[in-house]
């Protein structure tokens, strides 16, 4: 969520940098409603000091009061004769001046509780407008348009597109691999029933991802599938993209769309120790999305489905940090591509291709030997503190609380890693090779046509 602080005192900015992703916003009157809250959090703190001071004043004059009624021992000028005498005198106007001041106090309540009042609305008012509104760009995001002014940044492996076989579904047809006219019958369109050395390839390869990303420094979590409300606004999932999500109907639940969001929510409302930074998680999830606006595309296979796994890095990290965890993020994504020998380019996405929590992103498109194509298999981002803030995970920097920042990144997409192999290391004879680091989770170095029946 963007900082209300920057609303109220730099409009420009915010407009011009919204601007450079395409969104034009009436920022005049988001400015005028940040303003708005500011006062009336100006006019609430001043009017509670002024009744925590008339406050003050009651139990004074209460106190100098029962002091002026204490005895008071009186010597006599001479004699056996002298005694004491009490001076405990009321002060004259003291229950006036008191109830004065109780009443003042009262209206001084009163005046605090409307104040209070107003200013929830306000506030939820403008934070619902900002919750709408996504990160600004980093200043090292190219501008852009579109996808066509993306930036390659590197290429890792060659692609020979005159060398094109089947395509990942056809293949998988031939070898048994899944079953996706059938499992209509038991959910949808975009639903898929991975069957033999299908399932235990999409089985070896996060294992071998989970593995490698450990061997790398990140810790394993295995999040719940489902997620709340806030979990999902928390993320920047929700109030934005609720179309795009799987929603229970009688819980506040809904189907994860990425372990981004739980892995996000996991220190949601927590002030983490700046030494323990970073904090970097590694998680297997299944993926629920409906892909809306989407259908006529990528139809067949494994490229868009409702339901797909993948296993995802995540850091909470000092904002100082957080262009050096950016590279290291991407650079263990890049680890698996590597190590299961699958040409790819790394593309750093313009102003307008932003997803809407990232400030910057590095995509890592897998080249897809079939169709002749690359095609993105992990979106590398850092959010700098806008997922922080709409979360509130802070850290102790020395004797202040200040938002970290949050990264992400899919270490990989499993079902496009899987296609991006089939077709890859196909063989002439219609066969797959299994790259070498990934025999030791699937037994076997080849995968062949069944011999039995369908």
């Amino acid at each position: 969520m963007l900082d209300q602080r920057l609303v109220r005192q730099n409009p420009d900015h915010v407009a011009a940098q919204l601007a450079r992703r395409g969104l034009v916003v009436d920022i005049d009157a988001l400015h005028q409603r940040a303003q708005h809250v500011q006062k009336l959090v100006e006019r609430r703190t001043q009017l509670q000091a002024e009744g925590k001071q008339v406050s003050g004043l009651v139990r004074q004059r209460i106190r100098e009061n029962q002091e002026a009624k204490k005895p008071t021992r009186l010597r006599a000028a001479a004699g056996p004769g002298s005694g004491t005498a009490s001076s405990a005198m009321e002060p004259r106007n003291f229950h006036i001046e008191v109830k004065a001041l109780e009443e003042k106090g009262k209206t001084i309540k009163a005046a605090v509780a409307t104040l209070e009042a107003e200013e929830r609305a306000a506030q939820a008012q403008l934070r619902d407008e900002l919750l709408h509104l996504p990160n600004l760009p980093s200043p090292h995001c190219p501008d852009g348009q579109g996808e066509s002014d993306n930036v390659e940044l590197r290429r890792w492996g060659e692609p020979n597109p005159a060398a094109a076989g089947l395509e990942h579904w056809q293949l998988a047809k031939t070898l048994g691999l899944f079953e996706s006219e059938r499992s209509v019958r038991i959910a949808q369109s975009r639903f898929i029933t991975l069957l033999g050395l299908g399932a235990r390839l999409e089985r070896a390869l996060i294992q071998f991802m989970l593995d490698l990303h450990i061997g790398r420094g990140y810790v394993e979590a295995l999040p719940p599938a489902l997620v709340n409300t806030a979990s999902l606004t928390g993320s920047g999932q929700l109030p934005k993209f609720a179309e795009e999500s799987f929603r229970c109907a009688d819980d506040d639940l809904w189907l994860s769309p990425t372990a981004e969001v739980p892995l996000t929510n996991l220190h949601r409302d927590e002030i983490l120790a700046a030494t323990d930074l970073p904090r970097r998680y590694v998680a297997y999830s299944p993926c629920f999305r409906r892909e809306a606006g989407s259908y006529g595309r990528d139809t067949r296979g494994l490229i868009r489905l409702h339901q797909f796994n993948k296993v995802e890095l995540y850091w909470f990290c000092h904002p100082d940090a957080s262009e050096a965890a950016h590279e290291q993020l991407t650079a263990d994504a890049e680890a698996v591509l590597q190590a299961l020998e699958l040409p790819y380019r790394v593309v750093e996405l313009c102003t307008a291709d932003l997803g809407f929590s990232a400030c910057r992103t590095y995509d890592l498109e897998v080249w897809l030997a079939g169709a002749g194509l690359y095609r993105e298999v992990s979106s590398c981002s850092t959010c700098g503190d806008f997922q922080a803030r709409r979360s509130s995970i802070r850290m102790k920097d020395g004797k202040r609380n200040r938002l970290l920042h949050t990264l992400n990144g899919s270490g990989l997409a499993v079902g496009r890693t899987m296609a991006a192999l089939l077709e890859w290391h196909q063989q002439p004879d219609g066969s797959v090779a299994i790259p070498q680091a990934l025999q030791p989770y699937m037994g076997c170095n080849l995968i062949t046509p069944p011999s039995g029946p369908e």
